[in-house]
């Protein structure tokens, strides 16, 4: 049987679990595509660090070079995170002509096509399945298995640790801070936790989606992120009652109604935010750290990916599917079956979210005194936004009582600016709190300029 010689760089919690996973079923991987896939030499930051699986230390070395640069390893695994480095390793095995397998959702966010370029320019190839959602295969699904749709739409509850976040919050009716307390104690969330609750871990993520979905780069900068710091309980409760969840997703939409940009590309939405969802919903019921994708193809209807967003097993067990594509792809001499991002679709582009229509859940803080409805109702008419319901909660007492819209599809611009009026009212006594909503049904808002 053929041998192929892969080179780790990493072998910390991710690296060392896909060195205990090679351990493990090494022997079946070999059975089922043909190649035997041997470690050869393990790249770490210190020989004695601590890590979860054992690796013995005749592998080890601390220098990255000795393993990228060494001739006879065929493969090469970066699995070290950050953009710095990683960048350099990476391109250096690419510019060796040796296929890369990563896990680095910012780096591919941050450097994607000039790694894709420097791919393609060497007669290699970059894989990534391990970047987006740890163990559940959405990168195979969006490059092969979704190959003959449009994709439509795409929701994701792609960061395990908002999503832990929030459901301890509805479950236990506790509040933000003390979950995100105890979140960090137990290890489900870092400290600081600013890259996952502040929306920028699932903001990488959803870049790399919605490039795939629709065949042009999207970069962190045209992608709108909102995180979870402003949800509260209260919200929370309130969604409750009027049937809906809140969770974050990344969304990528195609909305047929906006202009298509220079070739008659697709016209997207692509955000990150806090939304409400309806509770009956499947993507509702994704519960404590685990994620879920929900692809919307124009021929299959809507599919769902559901499993562990993380850890080192989950994260292991993509970076092994991403070897056996490589080293088949290395035994067959094929530099790629299918393009990294489609065909860069010309003229696509991302919908500015001012033009984004969706309706809304908007909670203000008011004075508990006759005609503070009126006046702000008064604000959402002058902007053309139309109002669903309205939720005056008894039982709460004092001179600033909660007071709760529910509002009508309108363009994201119209809302932000309508709340920035609201906000200067004397009866409201803190900024407004906005949710989107996102139905998740088959005839959800398309036209960015309905209502304008």
């Amino acid at each position: 049987m053929e041998v192929l010689n892969l080179g780790m760089v990493g072998g910390g919690t991710v690296g060392s679990g896909v060195f205990h996973a090679l351990q493990r079923n090494g022997e079946l991987l070999a059975a089922r595509i043909g190649i035997r896939i041997q470690v050869r030499k393990v790249a770490v930051k210190a020989v004695d660090e601590p890590r979860p699986y054992p690796i013995p230390r005749s592998l080890l070395t601390t220098d990255w070079r000795e393993v990228v640069e060494d001739p006879n390893v065929h493969l090469v695994t970066e699995l070290v995170g950050g953009t710095t480095v990683a960048r350099t390793i990476v391109r250096t095995a690419l510019r060796l002509g040796k296929p890369v397998i990563t896990a680095n959702k910012a780096l591919l966010s941050a450097h994607g096509p000039e790694l894709f370029a420097e791919a393609r320019a060497h007669g290699t190839n970059l894989y990534y399945e391990a970047s987006v959602c740890g163990g559940i295969p959405i990168i195979k699904a969006l490059r092969e298995g979704f190959v003959g749709n449009q994709i439509v739409a795409l929701y994701g509850i792609v960061n395990g640790t908002c999503n832990y976040i929030l459901t301890r919050m509805a479950r236990e009716q506790a509040d933000f801070a003390t979950v995100l307390a105890e979140a960090q104690r137990e290890g489900y969330a870092e400290t600081p936790p600013d890259l996952d609750i502040d929306g920028h871990d699932a903001q990488h993520k959803t870049g790399i989606l919605a490039s795939l979905a629709h065949g042009f780069w999207v970069p962190p900068s045209q992608i709108h992120v909102e995180g979870i710091r402003s949800v509260t309980l209260l919200d929370l409760q309130f969604a409750a009652q009027l049937g809906y969840s809140i969770k974050l997703l990344g969304i990528v939409k195609r909305l047929d109604g906006a202009a298509p940009g220079r070739g008659r590309g697709p016209a997207i939405q692509v955000a990150v935010y806090p939304a409400l969802i309806p509770t009956g919903h499947v993507l509702a019921g994704v519960q404590g750290v685990y994620n879920a994708v929900l692809v919307r193809g124009d021929v299959v209807g809507d599919t769902l990916f559901y499993g562990r967003g993380a850890g080192k097993d989950a994260t292991a067990s993509a970076v092994l599917s991403d070897l056996a594509d490589a080293a088949l792809d290395l035994r067959f001499g094929s530099r790629q079956r299918r393009p990294a991002f489609v065909e860069q679709t010309p003229g696509g582009r991302v919908v500015p979210m001012e033009q984004v229509v969706s309706r809304s859940f908007v909670r203000l803080s008011v004075v508990d005194r006759p005609g503070v409805l009126a006046r702000i109702a008064a604000v959402f008419g002058q902007a053309r936004i139309g109002i669903a319901s309205v939720i005056q909660p008894e039982g709460h007492t004092g001179e600033v009582v909660p007071l709760i819209f529910m509002l009508h599809e309108a363009p994201d611009g119209a809302v932000c600016r309508a709340l920035a009026r609201i906000a200067r009212l004397p009866v409201v006594k803190a900024p407004p709190v906005r949710f989107r909503v996102e139905p998740l049904d088959q005839d959800g808002p398309s036209n960015p300029n309905a209502g304008a």
